[in-house]
């Protein structure tokens, strides 16, 4: 059966994607920002995932105040990157993977989540950006990709018990799956940031890394976070670390960390990222060692 055997959080930010297209990902201020994900890019290459599940959120897109769905997956082949105004980013188009796909959303809806299904959008750099970051600038994508959008835009955004609950429903359609597949669920967006009002620019590194902390091992507490904590805590924009829990939900009770790293500034935010193993106490190989890199201001 397929299996879940990763979980990758990361922002998304939308200058990472520009320093990447244009080769400025080891100058000397976005240097130790990508240095953070190498040690992720020798892993993949020899963790071979065959499907990422990317948790995500569209930037107006493909969706936009017409239709505003809570939790999106798609269903569709190929997806080709969005223009966001400047033109599409030069990547690779992303390959889906329809039949699991198609099993999830049955799956998730039978478990009483109303999904909508997606057949034909483009992505953007909510989910071109983290792909960027694990896979460097391939002529293609290692992988194929199933992409989970969430509204963490408009108000009002599922809460992140709702979102870890869908991990689990998450989970249990993965491994329903009758085809031998490695599977990574990836959840992306964040960390603190506020884009506008007299907040702009706020950055809440004691409760960004308090936040990582909480993905490790077998508490459960981050699911009970509310809005307004995100909202007073790390701004406007915070909100989008729900979408991390959709990840976390989907590894089990128990997580041991792989790799971490934080940063200060990016763009005007903070860039966290993580690899995460599920921990089931039956000897799952540990590829590579405890990495820490924390970097600040």
């Amino acid at each position: 059966m397929a299996r879940i055997t990763a979980g990758v959080a990361s922002s998304h930010v939308p200058l990472l994607g520009v320093a990447s297209d244009f080769n400025k990902d080891r100058d000397d201020y976005f240097g130790p920002i990508f240095a953070g994900y190498d040690w992720t890019r020798a892993w993949e290459q020899a963790e071979k995932p065959d499907v990422i599940v990317l948790v995500y959120n569209d930037h107006a897109s493909a969706f936009d105040m017409k239709i505003i769905p809570t939790f999106a997956i798609g269903c569709g082949e190929r997806y080709k990157s969005a223009d966001e105004g400047w033109g599409p980013r030069p990547v690779p188009d992303v390959e889906g993977h329809p039949d699991l796909a198609w099993h999830m959303a049955q799956s998730l809806i039978l478990d009483e989540f109303d999904m909508t299904i997606i057949n034909e959008m483009d992505v953007d750099h909510g989910l071109t950006v983290p792909l960027s970051m694990m896979f460097g600038r391939p002529e293609a994508w290692p992988c194929k990709v199933i992409p989970l959008a969430v509204n963490v835009v408009t108000y009002p955004p599922p809460s992140g018990n709702r979102c870890w609950a869908l991990g689990e429903a998450v989970r249990k359609a993965v491994e329903s799956y009758p085809e031998d597949l490695n599977v990574q669920v990836w959840g992306t967006g964040g960390m603190s940031h506020q884009l506008q009002g007299p907040r702009a620019g706020l950055i809440n590194q004691e409760w960004d890394n308090r936040f990582l902390d909480g993905l490790v091992g077998d508490s459960d507490h981050l699911r009970r976070i509310p809005h307004i904590e995100y909202l007073r805590e790390t701004g406007s924009e915070g909100i989008e670390m729900v979408m991390w829990l959709v990840m976390r939900g989907a590894l089990g009770k128990k997580t041991r960390a792989l790799h971490r790293h934080y940063h200060v500034p990016c763009s005007n935010t903070a860039i966290g990222h993580m690899v995460l193993r599920p921990d089931n106490g039956e000897g799952l190989d540990m590829t590579g060692s405890d990495v820490v890199v924390i970097a600040a201001e």
